[in-house]
Parts: C-alpha cells; sequence; structure tokens
C-alpha cells in the first residue's frame, strides 16, 4: 500500500510503498481517506515528541478519518506504531475509533480534531471553565488558537482575549468571539503592560499555545497585577515560540497562578479519544470552521515542509465524502 514513510529519526516523510497492516484483537482496520499534518504529527514523526514510540521506519501521522471494514465512517487516533494515519490502510483501537458527524466532510473533520481538542481538553478538563469567566488565547492566530476562541465561546466563556502576531488574523477573531486583541509586539515591557491591563480586569483562564517570551511576560503580568487579581488557571498546550521559559520563582509565590500542562498524559487517552467526540459533535452543530488545504498524500514531501497558520494542510488519500 502507498503511504508517508519516515526512514530515520529526523527525516522529512517520502511518498512509497508500506507492508499492509494485520489487525490484531481489539482493533479495527480503517481505510484512510483524509490525515491532517499538524504540529504533534510533524514532533511525533520526527521522533522529539514525548509521545513518540522511537520505533523506525514508520508511517507518519497520528489521527484521521477513514473507513472501517463494515463501511462505518470514524475518526481515529494514534494507530498502533509503526503504522501512523498518512497510508491507505492503518489498524486503531477500536476504543479509539469514533463516529463522524454526517455534517462534517472528510477533510474538515480530519482538519478540527486535533486542533480543536487542544483547547477543549484543556478548558473543560484541566482549566474547569466555568459560564462567565474570562478567558485569554495566547497564540489565538494559528489554527488551533482560532479554534480555541470559537470553544472558549461556546463552553461559555464571558470574554474572550486574544493574542497572536497576525494583525489581519486577529481582526478577523473578533468576529468569531474574540472581545479583546493584543498584537505581540518586539517590546517586551509594552506588551507587559497590555497584559497588566487585562489582568487588572480580571482573567480566570489562560490557555497557551506558544511558550517562550510571551508566557514569561504573561505569568510576570498576572503577578504584578496585584492582590485583588483573581486566581487564574494557566494551562500550557503548545510550544510555538521556545520550549523553555526564564520564570522568577516570586511569581508563584506572589500570586494565586495555579500552573499546569494539557496533552497525552496529563490527561488519560480514553479521556482524549471521547472529547475529540465532543469537539466533531460541536463542530457540526456549531459551524466551527478553519481554513483547509488538501495535498495528495503523493505530494506529502513537497506539503512537509510548507509551514505557516493560514491553513491547516490535509492528506487525502482515499475517497473523500464532501
Amino acid at each position: 500500500m502507498k503511504a508517508a514513510i519516515v526512514r530515520q529519526a529526523g527525516q522529512d516523510p517520502v511518498y512509497g510503498d508500506y507492508q499492509e497492516p494485520v489487525i490484531a484483537p481489539g482493533e479495527s482496520r480503517i481505510t484512510v481517506a483524509a490525515a491532517a499534518i499538524s504540529n504533534i504529527a510533524r514532533s511525533r514523526a520526527s521522533g522529539a515528541h514525548y509521545s513518540s514510540s522511537g520505533e523506525f521506519p514508520l508511517v507518519a501521522g497520528i489521527d484521521g478519518v477513514g473507513r472501517l471494514d463494515d463501511g462505518q465512517r470514524v475518526y481515529f487516533a494514534l494507530p498502533r506504531p509503526p503504522y501512523g494515519s498518512m497510508c491507505e490502510r492503518t489498524v486503531a483501537p477500536t476504543t479509539q475509533c469514533l463516529p463522524v458527524p454526517k455534517e462534517l466532510d472528510d477533510v474538515m473533520a480530519a482538519a478540527i480534531a486535533n486542533p480543536g481538542l487542544s483547547s477543549w481538553a484543556a478548558f473543560s478538563e484541566r482549566a474547569r471553565l466555568k459560564a462567565g469567566e474570562t478567558v485569554l488565547v495566547n497564540g489565538a492566530t494559528g489554527m488551533a488558537g482560532q479554534l480555541a476562541v470559537q470553544i472558549a465561546k461556546h463552553l461559555g466563556a464571558g470574554k474572550v482575549i486574544a493574542t497572536g502576531r497576525n494583525a489581519d488574523t486577529l481582526r478577523a477573531l473578533a468576529g468569531v468571539g474574540a472581545d479583546v486583541t493584543i498584537q505581540l509586539t518586539g517590546d517586551g515591557d509594552a506588551l507587559e503592560r497590555s497584559f497588566m491591563a487585562q489582568f487588572a480586569d480580571g482573567i480566570d483562564v489562560v490557555i497557551d499555545y506558544l511558550w517562550g517570551a510571551s508566557a514569561e511576560r504573561l505569568l510576570i503580568a498576572a503577578a504584578k497585577a496585584g492582590a485583588e487579581a483573581v486566581p487564574i488557571r494557566f494551562v500550557q498546550v503548545g510550544s510555538v515560540s521556545g520550549q523553555t521559559i526564564s520564570l522568577p520563582s516570586a511569581v508563584l509565590r506572589a500570586s494565586a497562578i495555579e500552573l499546569m500542562g494539557s496533552g497525552i498524559g496529563s490527561i488519560a487517552l480514553g479521556r482524549l479519544v471521547s472529547l475529540t467526540g465532543d469537539v466533531l459533535h460541536a463542530a457540526a452543530s456549531r459551524g466551527f470552521r478553519i481554513a483547509v488545504d488538501p495535498v495528495p498524500l503523493s505530494e506529502v514531501a513537497e506539503a512537509w515542509s510548507k509551514s505557516g497558520s493560514a491553513s491547516r494542510t490535509v492528506l487525502t488519500i482515499g475517497a473523500q465524502e464532501a
């Protein structure tokens, strides 16, 4: 069968032939229709992600949409290594296969599932977001961040603050749920003052996709906002701007910040799969959408090297449902 094959750690996938999977007890075989190229898919394929199997060669991809042998259309997550989702057929635990709402086509379902889950899980499982609370999404101009703004409103946030570098995307977010936008600039002190003004009004939950310098400034601004500020649940989800930060210890001593992470390991896998079903049903009923760029599996090498947040690249593999 044809697949996107990673032959060694650090290499990009190439289009080629790979052995057919054999079903084991408790598994389902999926004829794949679509699979998204996500940050976590890239990281796991490189062997750098903390959840990587370390087994090479492997098929790239962590999730996708396809059909079981009985014809049922499903979203599936984390196929059994060395199989991934970017191939004609794969195998995954049956418990990690979910029906896809008919209102979502294959490409959109594959595009939304993982980035939507990142904020849905952070809000519902880690931050325990309550109706009417104020949310700040740090890094809202990326695909996951754009969905996080929409999902925050859907889950009952009273006010959503969106940060990001792309001014055009920030303006667009005002139309899908962002009440306040802050452009991330190179002037750290000015940025910190902008954050402090928002913390002074009260922020309950921060969902951070960036880490790095902006996360440092956010945490310091939260501490400087003073004793009148409400306790803040700061949930770390991604590290687009850097893997580490330098944080003065006084920030945590002088504030009511609860610092936590959200991802594979901090939430049980079975729960993450269940939450993905919630994301897909909400996307179908509420019309969540992101820009997508469908690309044939045969062009995976070119698609893998693309970067940017304008759209989510989705590999089209088998027959898709429109």
